[in-house]
């Protein structure tokens, strides 16, 4: 018994004796980013309520594909209809004024007429009158009345006539008036109507038939079910290596066994709040077997990549950039380059001969 355990320590002895020394070595190295995130489709937009009421029609369910243009919901909203049929109702009243057979402005013609003739009788009497004058018929006073009663009926007619025109013109103010109302009583009216903005499918259907809705309500989501992009959660210590068109290899949750290839393709500038962090998007460079909206992702977008680099074990690299080396008695500090998640390369302090010793507990 001594015999054999003197044989398992000495073979222990020899075993760490021998054991493998770490050196630095030539290696391609990634440097990777990790970010959660979920499947969107491209230009999704919400369907919203533009006025109050009850919904009492609605045709459409998740996942149809609808249509610009298509109404997908009508509000019951009866203010904005009457709005509409009264402006309507005025404007076509307006439309009447402006006319040569508007009642106000045929009796003004009428009186324009009749001071028109008027002006030419006491014009003719003046002359008459101004000839008997001038061979000295007649007495001056009838003469003088003449000229005046001419020159008052002149007067009058003219009165008259920049009357029609000031009508006219209030006429049309009025008629401009109306339709501008007409037709924002309209805009209202057709508030009443759920309509499609752009082509796409229907995400999520929020509100039912019968549900009473409030201006700005979400009726549906809408988005183009043929352009998926990932949605990416970057945290803010990372967003600065993050460049557009990099690399991203990213794992679905319904598929985890599969890795797709995109590319960051858009970079939004604000941080946000409800998740910290910073969004970013990326596109595929495949078509998805199934993009369902809102899939769950977890993505790596490779920011930076070498061939042919010095690598240590991440494990030997302490804080500050030093390591422990074989004949060194305190640590060697060196100058890093990529850094992934188990190797880091070394630009300037060790070489290949140089032997690692592991970081002290």
């Amino acid at each position: 018994m001594k015999k054999i355990g003197f044989y398992l320590l000495l073979c222990a002895l020899v075993s760490c004796s021998k054991k493998e020394e770490i050196h630095p070595q030539y290696q391609d190295i990634q440097e990777l980013v990790f970010a959660s995130g979920e499947l969107e489709w491209d230009d999704t937009y919400h369907l919203t309520a533009q006025t109050d009421g009850v919904l009492n029609q609605l045709s459409f369910e998740a996942g149809d594909i609808v249509q610009k243009g298509t109404v997908l919901a009508v509000i019951d909203n009866p203010t904005n209809q009457i709005n509409s049929q009264t402006a309507r109702a005025q404007s076509e009243i307006a439309d009447e004024n402006v006319s040569v057979n508007a009642p106000a402005l045929l009796a003004l013609e009428q009186n324009i007429q009749s001071a028109e003739r008027k002006y030419l009788q006491d014009q003719k009497q003046a002359e008459r009158y101004e000839r008997l004058q001038q061979n000295n018929i007649g007495s001056r006073v009838d003469y003088e009345n003449a000229q005046l009663a001419a020159k008052n009926s002149l007067a009058s007619w003219q009165s008259l006539k920049k009357q029609y025109a000031q009508l006219q013109q209030q006429a049309r103010g009025q008629l401009i008036t109306t339709r501008g109302q007409l037709k924002n009583s309209q805009i209202l009216e057709d508030y009443n109507k759920i309509t499609v903005a752009e082509n796409g499918t229907v995400i999520k259907k929020f509100k039912n038939k019968g549900d009473y809705v409030r201006k700005g309500d979400v009726i549906a989501s809408i988005g183009d079910a043929q352009k998926v992009e990932a949605v990416l959660n970057v945290d803010e210590n990372s967003i600065g290596k993050i460049k557009i068109g990099q690399r991203v290899y990213v794992k679905l949750n319904t598929h985890k066994d599969q890795v797709y290839q995109a590319k960051i393709s858009e970079i939004l500038s604000a941080f946000d709040t409800a998740s910290q962090s910073f969004i970013c998007k990326a596109t595929f460079n495949e078509v998805l077997p199934q993009a369902l909206f809102g899939t769950q992702l977890e993505a790596n977008v490779l920011v930076a990549e070498k061939k042919h680099a010095l690598l240590i074990p991440r494990s030997y690299l302490s804080y500050g950039n030093k390591v422990n080396l074989k004949g060194k008695d305190e640590p060697v500090q060196i100058k890093t380059g990529i850094v992934s998640t188990e190797y880091v390369e070394v630009l300037s302090g060790l070489d290949t001969s140089s032997v690692l010793l592991p970081l002290k507990p």
